[in-house]
């Protein structure tokens, strides 16, 4: 018998970069093009090789090619199987009007016809038994099953299969070795169920006596070991395969982009002579994984010079980079590609672009997308409640999981997230730990790490930092590094120097190379005039060669992206950039503006201290919008860091002076500053 093990789980976190200025009419000067219209996929049945040898194969086979549960043979088409003359031709009817409905997942209507059948072929109870062999339907596959008077082989494949996708892996071996016939996909099946399920070893046993494999055997061991994190086994494992197929390249790049190897993953994708469109969304997925944003639109634009047409997985990934660049011109782009395909009413691209149009500061167009979309999804609902949270809209974000309850779609993790988060920037502390409780006693999920990172947060900008540290002493299991960078954060808002000391040491014994933790002491220190403390901690990052990610702020004028940074000297039109700042610093002061120089982190005299803060990377981008863009519209500037006390101060003032509306996105959330205030109501 095989021995159990546990699921581990690979998780990605967001990813945020910041970029150099492109032009974005000439990234998608294609969509100017006519697009081809989208083949619908053919029929190959009439062409598979092995009905081309014996086209009077009997049904057994017909039906064994088409359903195969790993994928070994090409999917044919129950309307193109052709008659054979043992089988009734109302038989074959039935038996294509059964694998019809099953196929559009209405099997109460296939067993309705079943029923009524006088005469069954085993195509007959094979094609039924796939209706019921899906998650949550064991016991009524298992019955049925039972009641098949000879199962085949196909029989014995799709009840094992059925048995892996509930999760019985030791039952689906159990049907594994009763078998008395088993053929490649057998093998396969039980090899693809152990290797997702990370039983490498075991699944390594079984590969070893298989009498046959193919390339789908061979895939199912990489497969296997690029889930498990083992690319050095993967890649041995890869070189050994006699006949590599599209699958196993792609199966490669994804592994080495989820290990954060993207060096290697191009090196391969240059290397294959026909990619498909899995490979490519694989390539562009991992470019928005590993903070290359950019990469991914650019390959995005590759792809369609080549005339591979996108899937709602790329469209995803295009639009997840848009939204991290806030590259809102090119996501307007894409969007009115998506409208000229058959993506356009589709529910998963219609939550991608809500989604882009949140992250780029477009809330009001993001709700109109939601408003206007034919079918939502949990997904898409959750999209839009993190999109309200997200720009500090949380009672509203809250009333939208209120209507998504009443249309009757179950919150998961994500959603709870979100709540989470909302009850964050509101500072609905209560309320908080309410839907915190909830989650586990009234929705049965369990929290994972984000869920304690919002929570701390929560906990921590209220400043009640003893409960953050009380509720991290309980998480069941080890606190990864953003939870105590959250509460660092905590203690340097609130000059809590215990704490900030516990986290310190905390983020460091986990992540020793975070800058953070360093960066975040040091201004705690700063905040508190300590600067013998601040040099040696300084001193220490040089020490282990711990680099700071540099602030910077970006803004979009005219389809162009300019990107700042403090201080910066190399922007073109700087002189009257700083020329606006210096106007702005006078108005402001006549209105009672005075410089938060706890902000500046040096050990510099005062005068110092303020030109240091005047020209921070977002007030240079504020200025510069003010000077580009028309007094009708929005200023929109983005940031990588979170956005200083200071600045956001300066941003209240200037939006009064210059009776602009500017928002402002961080490395936390949006902030809409209109006529003095802002949207956060200064708690963030």
């Amino acid at each position: 018998m095989l021995m159990k093990s546990r699921l581990a789980f690979l998780t990605i976190g967001d990813a945020s970069t910041c970029y150099s200025p492109f032009n974005l009419p000439s990234f998608f000067s294609l969509f100017l093009h006519p697009l081809h219209r989208h083949r619908h996929h053919r029929c190959r049945y009439h062409h598979h090789p092995a009905l081309r040898q014996n086209p009077g194969k009997n049904e057994s086979f017909i039906a064994r090619i088409f359903s195969s549960p790993t994928g070994d043979s090409d999917p044919i088409s129950p309307a193109h199987m052709v008659p054979t003359c043992n089988v009734a031709p109302s038989t074959l009817s039935s038996n294509r009007a059964i694998a019809g409905h099953v196929r559009s997942g209405n099997v109460d209507t296939a067993k309705k016809v079943f029923d009524e059948m006088p005469e069954r072929t085993i195509v007959t109870w094979n094609s039924m038994l796939a209706g019921y062999a899906k998650p949550g339907s064991l016991a009524a596959a298992r019955e049925f099953f039972d009641r098949i008077p000879h199962p085949d082989v196909v029989s014995w494949n799709t009840m094992m299969s059925c048995y892996i996708q509930n999760g019985e892996l030791e039952a689906a071996f159990e049907v594994f070795n009763r078998m008395a016939v088993k053929d490649t996909t057998s093998w396969n099946t039980m090899i693809s169920g152990l290797s997702r399920s990370r039983r490498m070893e075991d699944a390594v046993r079984l590969f070893q006596v298989m009498p046959t494999k193919n390339v789908v055997s061979w895939n199912a061991m990489l497969t296997g070991y690029v889930q498990c994190g083992d690319m050095e086994k993967a890649s041995s494992l890869f070189n050994q395969i006699p006949a590599k197929n599209v699958v196993s390249w792609t199966a490669m790049i994804s592994g080495y982009m989820q290990q954060g190897k993207v060096e290697d993953a191009i090196q391969l994708f240059a290397k294959m002579r026909a990619p498909n469109l899995v490979t490519w969304n694989a390539m562009m997925a991992g470019y928005v994984q590993n903070a290359r944003a950019e990469d991914a639109l650019r390959l995005f634009r590759s792809m369609l010079e080549r005339r591979i047409w996108p899937n709602q997985s790329s469209f995803s990934s295009v639009l997840a980079g848009c939204g991290i660049l806030a590259a809102l011109g090119t996501g307007r782009q894409v969007h009115q590609y998506v409208c000229k395909t058959k993506f356009c009413s589709d529910t998963t691209t219609g939550t991608s672009l809500l989604s882009m149009y949140c992250k780029c500061g477009e809330l009001e167009e993001a709700r109109k997308m939601f408003e206007e979309m034919p079918t939502r999804d949990m997904v898409t609902w959750n999209a839009i409640v993190a999109g309200y949270a997200q720009h500090g809209f949380g009672r509203a974000a809250l009333c939208l999981y209120e209507e998504m309850k009443r249309n009757g779609v179950q919150a998961d993790g994500i959603t709870f997230i979100a709540l989470l988060s909302a009850c964050n920037h509101a500072g609905l502390v209560d309320l908080g730990r309410s839907y915190f409780k909830a989650m586990l006693h009234d929705h049965a999920i369990e929290p994972k790490p984000d869920h304690y990172t919002v929570m701390v947060d929560l906990l921590g900008r209220a400043g009640l930092l003893k409960e953050a540290v009380d509720l991290i002493d309980t998480i069941p299991f080890q606190p990864h590094s953003a939870i105590f960078a959250t509460l660092l954060g905590a203690c340097r808002t609130h000059r809590n120097m215990e704490f900030a000391k516990y986290a310190a040491e905390k983020l460091l014994e986990l992540d020793p190379e975070n800058a953070a933790a360093y960066v975040q002491l040091a201004n705690v220190y700063a905040t508190m005039g300590l600067w013998d403390d601040v040099s040696r901690i300084r001193r220490l990052m040089r020490s282990n060669a711990v680099v700071k990610n540099p602030g910077c702020s970006w803004i979009e004028v005219k389809n162009q992206v300019h990107e700042f940074r403090s201080s910066d000297r190399l922007h073109l039109e700087l002189t009257l950039i700083h020329k606006k700042l210096d106007e702005l610093q006078r108005a402001m002061k006549l209105a009672g503006y005075v410089p938060d120089l706890s902000w500046a982190l040096h050990d510099v005299k005062d005068e110092q201290k303020e030109v240091i803060l005047s020209y921070h990377s977002e007030k240079l981008a504020i200025a510069f919008g003010l000077l580009k863009t028309p007094a009708s519209t929005k200023i929109k500037v983005f940031k990588n860091l979170r956005v200083c006390g200071d600045c956001h101060t300066a941003t209240k003032f200037i939006s009064a002076i210059e009776g602009r509306e500017i928002i402002v996105r961080d490395a936390v959330r949006f902030h809409h500053f209109k006529n003095g205030s802002c949207s956060c109501g200064d708690y963030w």
